[in-house]
């Protein structure tokens, strides 16, 4: 997905666009290019995006060596996508399609309410078919974002894969209404193939029906790692039935976008440095922390060098 942010500077804009204020509304092509004529005027910002790339993109920054798979197309914004992968180190695996790059536009009013008008386009059309024991090999990690639970067969050829390269695998459940809708899948795939599953408030009550401190426990049943991120409380952290609390630092908070993206790629970036699940938090709360001082989904460059700094102190 690429993300294109777009300030708009009046409301009625949306009500002509016909997208409800704060929504997230799944548009196709003819649509998605209807709402960025009609915003052509306004000062955009454009950035390859989607939630998995984020979290790679996280990694990617403070020096970890990845790769990303994904299905795109050879257009122009296809090649922000490509360029926006390579410009942050991360080795592109991708396939393509005619349909299409997706696009996420975002419409921004003037107190930093997000409207989405979202083109999935070529991004959905990625298939079990299309993955391989190439693109899987010489790996260590793998992380998958929930939104692809609904594609069934993919997520399960994918873990399936990443287990049989003996990787250790990362899910992000994503989203709420996700889970509960595929709550007896996500569970097979979580005892079965997951090491360490990523959940927020809503996402754990859904699975489990549970409350945070509860529901906890009943995802630890699942996997080695259950991870509940409990917004400006901080986090969860539960494995070999040890828990422990994480809190979050101090942050000017203009955008929340991006958030648990980059919660999972700083907590990834010290486990695969072998810290415990104290320091593993902490670095997440560090990139949570700073993602959410900038609009949109990614950390700014200029922030990273002393993250970078910061993040292998706490490895030290």
């Amino acid at each position: 997905m690429v993300d294109i942010m777009i300030k708009i500077d009046d409301d009625e804009l949306l009500k002509t666009l016909e997208l409800p204020r704060g929504s997230m509304q799944l548009v196709d092509k003819n649509r998605s290019e209807k709402v960025l004529s009609a915003t052509s005027h306004f000062k955009s910002e454009i950035k390859s995006g989607g939630s998995a790339a984020n979290t790679i993109t996280g990694l990617a920054e403070l020096g970890s060596e990845t790769s990303f798979i994904a299905k795109i197309t050879d257009d122009p914004m296809g090649e922000i996508f490509k360029k926006g992968l390579i410009g942050s180190n991360i080795t592109p695996k991708l396939q393509y399609s005619n349909t299409g790059t997706g696009t996420a536009v975002t419409l921004i009013s003037r107190d930093s309410e997000r409207t989405f008008a979202t083109h999935l386009g070529a991004s959905v059309e990625l298939s079990a078919a299309d993955l391989n024991e190439e693109l899987f090999a010489g790996a260590e990690l793998f992380y998958i974002e929930g939104y692809l639970v609904q594609n069934h067969d993919l997520l399960e050829k994918a873990v399936s894969l990443a287990k049989k390269h003996q990787q250790i695998i990362f899910l992000d459940l994503a989203s709420y209404n996700v889970v509960e809708e595929n709550i007896d899948f996500l569970k097979y795939i979580l005892n079965d193939y997951v090491d360490v599953v990523f959940a927020n408030e809503e996402e754990a009550k859904s699975l489990t029906g549970k409350e945070p401190l509860e529901a906890i426990y009943d995802l630890a049943k699942y996997c080695n790692i259950a991870v509940v991120k409990t917004g400006s409380k901080g986090s969860l952290i539960l494995t070999d039935n040890t828990l422990t609390r994480v809190g979050v630092i101090e942050a000017k908070s203009i955008d929340t976008t991006g958030a648990g993206d980059l919660y999972a790629a700083g907590f990834i970036y010290g486990y695969a440095h072998g810290a415990d699940m104290e320091i593993c938090g902490k670095l997440g709360s560090l990139l949570s922390g700073k993602v959410i001082e900038n609009v949109g989904a990614k950390i700014n460059n200029e922030q990273w060098p002393e993250l970078r700094k910061t993040a292998n102190k706490y490895l030290m």
